[in-house]
Formats: structure tokens, C-alpha cells, sequence
């Protein structure tokens, strides 16, 4: 693979080490308290004026004093306050004197620096000119939010008191939505048509007679028995009044503006290359997601690689299984025979839950280190199974207040096989996001933002290489089960392909759906779902199979020069104690890990 990404502080990340913080056992000189104590309280200091850009942050992290506030994030007030927070600490932060400060002083620091330049240069690309869509938008996710199953709690009469408030902040946000999509019909900027008439079910599903009827109702429904019986009737009724004078209406509006002027004047194209300025828009994508200096061509072409590797691997499960055929024939095979598959819901959802104990007693094996945040599986609610992936994670709470949440897609689950279960879990829950996730968020010696931060490319790529640990942590026993595992790597290789192959390329969505019939294992169902999240997310796709690539091979070579000093256990504890890092920081401090064991 390329170098990766140097921007600012990043050229010199070669002398940084995995130490704790304020550790320097590289042995250099002690740092200058001063600049230390100033990096401490400019970073403190960010990261609290930041939470009031965004509130709902705040509370899945468990912040007090947000949880009535719902960000009007793609206003123009907050763009230019969000702007001038950036400008003001970049230029506090590099009157730092860095050389000054310990090795995990410095990781802060270029951290912190690249984020706030990476914003800056993001600026020029005008995403709050098409804010929603069906993979992700403030839409849904409020509906989560307020049904009492997501992250704002339901547990004391305050709780209900905040979410009040933060219904009126989400009607300015929905109007705003509204002025910003007409501005960008006007400046050529609109999301896909063929999205856009994926969006319009989700929000009219909404647009109900009755509060009783809304999902925003539940928590009402649900109200704990200590709350008093004017609290009860108080609280009743305005909830019954903020659902149907303002959410259901805020709901109609999206759905009416959808229907009637919207999707008309949406765009027949799919990738960003068809915007203005869409070929920068697309590389900067590339740089702030992946890390790296690839380029969106080189990634094609590793992604083109990846495929024809693991097609091979394939045909030796093909082998393995007896299957006398083509893989073309095999990818049928797969799919047609009803032995690989649930034909209720129930039973996916509790083979998940089975695979939860299993796994949990296997993980000693390969991790020394684990988190203490409570995990639990759940199903994906009905309101936005259609439409959501086959699986995902929502991290809980680092005090334990809130579980970790492996979400699994139940709909139509007769096209979902159970040979990619064991993959996907051990790359959503455990090992894989729960880990990393909960790990880096129980870390109180980081800095906050460290703490709740990320880098795309480092917890995706952790992510798929957790699904490569399989074997050594004793699953994938199964042919067919491993055979998913390699289908599951073929399908982030294949999104190299096909996210460059949209966004730099001009490909069309049905030259996607081609090539992902031609070369995977895949339902018509997953096919165009996630097709369409690489038009709605556009290189997003591109972290994982990156990310992975650079995790293998910074263990090779960790491997290869420890030898029989090599300690997988170990290892993975270097590379998830000090959080999420760009792909070149986690290089440089593997590597100053192995020095110091030669």
C-alpha cells in the first residue's frame, strides 16, 4: 500500500510510541510542563465548547446539560460558529511548542491538528445542501431517538422535560432541511432521484392520525411507575400536543416537499463526479476517510486485486464442500438452497444471541484486554428494517448506563443466509466495534476527544480484520461458515471497486449491481441496499478493506521481526489501548512496540 496521509505534524509521527500518556519510555528529554499543561486545557477546552455544536453527542457519551437540544447543524449560524471554533483553536494549537511534548502528548496534538484541518479544507464541499437520505439522516434517526430505544434516556421526568425540547429543535432543523435541499435544487446540488424515492416511505411512515399511533408515543406508554400522577398527566399531555402540533406536521412537511418538488428535481446521476466540483469533492472523501494519499484510481485497482484473490480462496471452499461446478454456479448455490437459511426472525435473532455466549468464552484466546461496558444483541425496528443494513453497532455508554448494541436485521429473512452470521458479528460486536469502541471510550487517561472520536479507516479496518480472526479464535469450523467470512472480505473488496467505480469513474448503479452479481455471493436485496449507501455515503465504503490492509500488515511485520517473542495477545492491545489513530500513527507505534522488545 501507499504511504500514508502526512498532513501537518503527521510527517514526523515516525518517532511516536504506544506508551500511556505522559509516558516516554523512548527516553527523551522530560517535557515542559508548560506546553503540556497548555495542550491539556486547549484540548479540554474544545472539546467542551464542541458539545454545544452537538448535543445528541453529548448524551451518548453522557455529558449533562444537552440532552433538550437537537442541533441545527446545517444552519448557517452553526456552519460559521463550527468554522470559527476550527480557525481559532488550529491557530492556539501549533503556538504550542510540540517538540516540547511526551510521545503521547504528540499523538494528541497531530490528532487534533489534522482534524481541525481536514474540517477546514472540507468547508468548500457543500454537504448541507442534500443532508438526508436513506442510509442515514437526522429524520430517522430522531424516530430512534424519541422512541425510547436509541440514546436519550427515558427514565426520570427530567428526561421527559429534555426531550420536549429537543422536539423543537428538530422542527428548526427539518425546516432548515427543507430551505437548504431548495437552495441546492437551484445550485445543481441534489441527492440521486432513485434515493430520494427510497427516503420518502421512511418519513411518511411518520405522518400518522394520532399521537397514540407515533412511535415518539412509546415512551409515554412506557412511563416508569415512581413518576407521580400529575407528573404522569402533565407530561401525557404534552407529549400528546408536541407529537401531533409539531413532530407529525414536521414529518408531513419533509414527506410533501419529497413528493411534490423534491424527487422531480432531483438527479437521474449517482456519483459525486456529476456534481460541481464533485472530482475534488470526492478525492478529499478519499483523504480524510481512508488516511492514506491513495488515490481513488489506485484504489480501484487494489480493490480489482482483492477480488481476484479471494476468488480463489473460494474455489477451494468449493473444493472443501464437494461442489462440482462454476463459482458463478456456486454463488447460485448458495443462495437457492433453503438449508442456509431462518424462516422466521426469531431464530436469526436468537442464533445471534447464542453466538454472543460462544464467542464472549472464546475471545481469552487471541485479547488480554476488555471492556467493561455491558453488550447485548437487539432487532432493528420495524420502522427502518427495510432500508437498514443486514447489521450494525451502537456503542453504549461509558458508564454503563446504556449497553453496547449489536442491531440485527431480521426483514425478509429468508435472503439473509446464516453462513455470514459469524462474520458479521465478530466484526459489529465482539471483537470487533465493541471492543475497539468501548475500549477507547472507557480509556479516562486519553483526552476526551480521543476518548470519543474516530478515525473511519482505523475502526473500520479493525472491523474487518477482527472477521479475519476467525479461525484462530476458534469459529469459522464450518466450511460454509468460513466461506462467508471470505464473502464478506469480498464484498469490501468489491466496494474498493465500486465506490471509486461511482464517484471517480461515472459508473451507473445498474453497472453496480453488475459487477456485484457477476462477482459475489450477494441477494438482490443486500445488492441494491448497499448500492445505494455507497451513492448516499460516498467513499465511506473505502475504510474498511484500507483499514484492514494496513492492520495485517503492520502485524506481519510485527511477526516477522518478533519472531517467537511475537504475543497476539499483546499485540491487539497495543493497537486498541490508545484509541482510534490515523493508519500511520498506529504504524509508527507498532513498530517502536517491537524495537523495544529486540
Amino acid at each position: 500500500m501507499k504511504k500514508i496521509l502526512s498532513v501537518g505534524a503527521l510527517l514526523i509521527l515516525a518517532a511516536c510510541d504506544s506508551s500511556s500518556p505522559g509516558d516516554d519510555p523512548a527516553g527523551t528529554a522530560d517535557p515542559t510542563p508548560g506546553a503540556s499543561q497548555q495542550l491539556a486545557a486547549l484540548l479540554d477546552e474544545h472539546f467542551t465548547r464542541n458539545l454545544a455544536f452537538n448535543p445528541v453527542t453529548a448524551t451518548s457519551i453522557g455529558e449533562p446539560g444537552y440532552d433538550d437540544q437537537f442541533a441545527n447543524s446545517i444552519g448557517p449560524a452553526h456552519r460559521a460558529a463550527v468554522h470559527e471554533l476550527n480557525v481559532e483553536f488550529l491557530e492556539r494549537l501549533q503556538q504550542i511548542d510540540r517538540s516540547a511534548l511526551s510521545q503521547q502528548e504528540q499523538y494528541s496534538y497531530d490528532m487534533f491538528e489534522l482534524q481541525r484541518e481536514m474540517a477546514l479544507a472540507g468547508e468548500q464541499f457543500p454537504t448541507y445542501l442534500a443532508p438526508l437520505n436513506q442510509f442515514y439522516s437526522a429524520t430517522s434517526s430522531f424516530v430512534t431517538l424519541g422512541s425510547g430505544s436509541g440514546l436519550h434516556p427515558f427514565d426520570t421526568v427530567q428526561n421527559y422535560d429534555d426531550f420536549l425540547g429537543r422536539i423543537d429543535g428538530f422542527v428548526v432543523y427539518v425546516d432548515q432541511a427543507i430551505a437548504n435541499m431548495q437552495e441546492g435544487i437551484e445550485q445543481g446540488i441534489t441527492q440521486p432521484k432513485v434515493l430520494m424515492k427510497k427516503y420518502l416511505p421512511q418519513v411518511e411512515s411518520q405522518v400518522v392520525g394520532s399521537a397514540e399511533e407515533s412511535g415518539f408515543y412509546t415512551p409515554v406508554l412506557a412511563m416508569p411507575d415512581t413518576f407521580s400522577a400529575a407528573d404522569r398527566e402533565r407530561l401525557e399531555a404534552a407529549y400528546k400536543e408536541a407529537i401531533e402540533n409539531q413532530v407529525i406536521p414536521a414529518y408531513a412537511r419533509i414527506a410533501n416537499y419529497m413528493r411534490d418538488a423534491y424527487i422531480g428535481a432531483a438527479r437521474e446521476s449517482v456519483g459525486l463526479l456529476d456534481l460541481p466540483n464533485g472530482a475534488a469533492w470526492y478525492a478529499h472523501n478519499v483523504r480524510s476517510i481512508t488516511t492514506t494519499d491513495l488515490t481513488p484510481d489506485e484504489i480501484h485497482q487494489i480493490g480489482l486485486d482483492e477480488v481476484a484473490r479471494i476468488h480463489g480462496e473460494m474455489r477451494d471452499v468449493m473444493e472443501d464442500v464437494g461442489f462440482d461446478g462454476t463459482l458463478e454456479e456456486f454463488f447460485e448455490f448458495v443462495y437457492d438452497d433453503p438449508r442456509f437459511f431462518y424462516s422466521e426472525p426469531e431464530q436469526l435473532i436468537g442464533r445471534y444471541r447464542e453466538m454472543s455466549a460462544e464467542i464472549d468464552r472464546l475471545a481469552p484466546k487471541l485479547f488480554e484486554l476488555f471492556p467493561k461496558t455491558p453488550f447485548e444483541v437487539r432487532r432493528v425496528e420495524p420502522f427502518r428494517e427495510a432500508s437498514a443494513s443486514k447489521g450494525s453497532y451502537q456503542s453504549g455508554s461509558p458508564d454503563g448506563s446504556r449497553p453496547g448494541i449489536f442491531y440485527a436485521n431480521a426483514y425478509n429473512v429468508g435472503v439473509r443466509p446464516k453462513w455470514d452470521m459469524q462474520s458479521l458479528y465478530l466484526h459489529e460486536a465482539i471483537p470487533g466495534h465493541h471492543y475497539q469502541i468501548s475500549l477507547q471510550r472507557e480509556n479516562e487517561e486519553l483526552p476526551r476527544f480521543r476518548r470519543f472520536d474516530h478515525f473511519t479507516a482505523y475502526v473500520e479496518g479493525w472491523g474487518l480484520y477482527a472477521e479475519s480472526l476467525g479461525k484462530e479464535l476458534g469459529v469459522y469450523t464450518d466450511p460454509m461458515d468460513y466461506f462467508g467470512s471470505l464473502n464478506a472480505e469480498l464484498w469490501r473488496s468489491i466496494r474498493l471497486v465500486v465506490d471509486t467505480g461511482i464517484h471517480a469513474k461515472g459508473w451507473t448503479r445498474q453497472e453496480v449491481l453488475d459487477y456485484m452479481y457477476a462477482n459475489s455471493a450477494v441477494s438482490e436485496t443486500r445488492a441494491v441496499s448497499e448500492a445505494e449507501r455507497f451513492m448516499a455515503i460516498p467513499g465511506q465504503a473505502l475504510a474498511y478493506k484500507v483499514g484492514m490492509l494496513k492492520i495485517r500488515e503492520i502485524r506481519a511485520a510485527a511477526e516477522a521481526a518478533l519472531g517467537d517473542k511475537f504475543d497476539v495477545r499483546a499485540f491487539h492491545t497495543q493497537v486498541l489501548k490508545d484509541g482510534s489513530m490515523p493508519l500511520s500513527m498506529l504504524e509508527a507505534k507498532i513498530e517502536r512496540w517491537v524495537d523495544a522488545q529486540l
